[in-house]
């Protein structure tokens, strides 16, 4: 092995290729983490904020949710709490059901505050990063907050309905379109919503 300009590994027996080219591959993705979110942090506005904590959010493997906002006398927003949608504690109020439905609550503090000032410039005031529970950031794709159907899918949605094809063959088309159904942004679930919303 030869080691030129220090950044460059250039394989005399080219044996161990694949590895280097691996490693360049990870440090592109490492290039790619999302920002962690940290007390001070600035953001023009409050969908900025919201986004960088989403792509947060998707990396870990959590889903969030506005758990609180409020409004200045101008009619303005100008305070967000975004919380892990496990946040809370839920009761059960009924007694004795044969099949109660799961809890997804635990009661996980992971959330950011933030509040904009007289310029419209928001500001993290608050950041919990430690859930109580496991991620998986595996699943990510499956949670409402990142769910969405492109325009793409929307329009062959609304053309196969219109010619009386099914709307699970119409998914099944949309997922074999994009590779797999883990590369969909969408679950059947949402592309049946979408066609109720259209009829």
């Amino acid at each position: 092995m030869e080691y030129v300009n220090d950044d460059l590994l250039v394989e005399s027996n080219n044996e161990n290729v694949a590895d280097y080219m691996n490693r360049d591959e990870e440090e592109t993705l490492r290039q790619n983490d999302p920002i962690v979110p940290k007390v001070s942090m600035m953001f023009n506005n409050e969908k900025e904020m919201f986004e960088m904590y989403k792509r947060y959010a998707y990396h870990i493997g959590f889903s969030l949710r506005k758990q609180n906002s409020k409004k200045g006398d101008d009619g303005v927003l100008r305070y967000v709490t975004f919380t892990c949608s496990r946040e809370g504690r839920r009761s059960s109020n009924a007694s004795g059901l044969l099949k109660p439905k799961p809890i997804s609550q635990t009661g996980c503090k992971v959330r950011i505050s933030a509040s904009s000032d007289s310029h419209g410039m928001w500001r993290i005031n608050t950041v919990h990063l430690d859930h109580n529970h496991e991620t998986s950031p595996s699943k990510s794709r499956l949670y409402r907050c990142n769910r969405e159907l492109s325009a793409n899918v929307k329009h062959k949605l609304e053309v196969n309905d219109m010619t009386g094809i099914s709307l699970h063959k119409s998914y099944n088309s949309a997922v074999a379109k994009v590779g797999g159904y883990e590369n969909m942004t969408c679950i059947e679930k949402d592309c049946g919503s979408y066609i109720e919303q259209v009829r």
